[in-house]
């Protein structure tokens, strides 16, 4: 069968893209020009050169496969063009599906995020019904995510898609080039850069489960449901101390309000807006959406997926030891 995968040149996309090959399938992936590939290195895949938001390329890349995997979005927790952010995770969603269904695929899989879902204001763990509005997301990311899901929800009414939905928690693992702000702060953690740390809390998984449960999905899942892809829920504080252990160092000790965060975040982004043009390393909706304790049930995954992720600590050590042979700890 050959499957469609978007995003397979970054961190979830590529791990989706080697699960599918190890299970005997011919993998398309889209690659925008110019892109940075190093993820598809060594891989039998063929690649199509586009983006979202070519539909002609959309076509080309769809036409004669039976599956997608919709993988690619843009992940950042701050952008100096949020419009941009908005075509490419809400229309360029739409782009690829309506492709897709043209071309005849028979089956998709669309990769959303735990960034849309609620949180429990009591840090007991929420799952895929916990009750959520597009008020409550914070930040253009988890906007355009909450707005992207709604979407595929609306086609696959529309069009009849056989299309489920998986929810990754926070991957962690190898691979991750960019780095994506979680790996990040693995990096400045595992580098000794992170002397303290504020009150809230992740669910880590290993990105290779992510890619597992996106193969479950496609088997298993049913059309319109989501499934959350988590694994277990830490808080920061327990998660810079494993980082700590699997390096050497002592862990932080030191816990900060998240008030005295907010300034030197507004400071970041000015600095980012005017100076550097870059991703600053503080985000004031960083820093908000860190008032909540981000914990997540796979239940409902397990239950009806036979997803079975393997402890933090594995995807820790892996992503730690992956940044360390590839040059990005000092």
């Amino acid at each position: 069968m050959k499957m469609l995968v978007t995003g397979a040149t970054g961190f979830v996309g590529s791990a989706v893209a080697r699960k599918l090959l190890a299970k005997g399938h011919a993998v398309r992936t889209l690659a925008r020009p110019g892109g940075d590939r190093r993820n598809l290195a060594g891989l039998a895949v063929e690649i199509v050169e586009g983006n979202l938001n070519d539909r002609a390329s959309l076509d080309r890349a769809a036409q004669g496969c039976q599956t997608l995997f919709h993988v690619a979005a843009d992940y950042r927790l701050w952008t100096r063009d949020p419009d941009a952010m908005i075509a490419t995770n809400v229309t360029g969603t739409r782009n690829i599906l309506l492709a897709a269904a043209e071309a005849g695929v028979q089956r998709m899989v669309y990769t959303s995020s735990v960034a849309v879902l609620a949180k429990n204001p009591d840090g007991s763990p929420a799952d895929e019904d916990t009750p959520v509005t597009v008020e409550d997301m914070i930040g253009v990311y988890k906007t355009s995510k909450f707005l992207a899901e709604e979407q595929v929800r609306r086609l696959i009414a529309e069009h009849k898609l056989d299309c489920t939905i998986v929810n990754p928690s926070t991957p962690i693992g190898p691979r991750d080039i960019k780095p994506t702000p979680t790996g990040r702060l693995v990096v400045e953690a595992a580098s000794g850069r992170m002397p303290a740390f504020v009150d809230t809390g992740l669910n880590i998984v290993h990105v290779d489960d992510v890619a597992e449960g996106h193969w479950l999905a496609f088997e298993k899942g049913q059309a319109g449901r989501r499934y959350i892809l988590g694994g277990q829920n830490m808080t920061l504080r327990e998660i810079l101390a494993v980082i700590a252990g699997i390096v050497g160092r002592k862990p932080p000790k030191v816990s900060l309000p998240h008030g005295l965060i907010l300034p030197v975040a507004y400071l970041a982004e000015l600095w980012a807006r005017l100076v550097s043009h870059k991703e600053p390393f503080a985000t004031r909706d960083g820093v908000n959406q860190a008032r909540k304790k981000m914990f997540f049930s796979n239940a409902r995954a397990v239950r009806e997926l036979g997803f079975n992720p393997r402890p933090a600590i594995d995807a820790l050590r892996d992503a730690v030891e992956w940044f360390k042979a590839n040059g990005y700890l000092t």
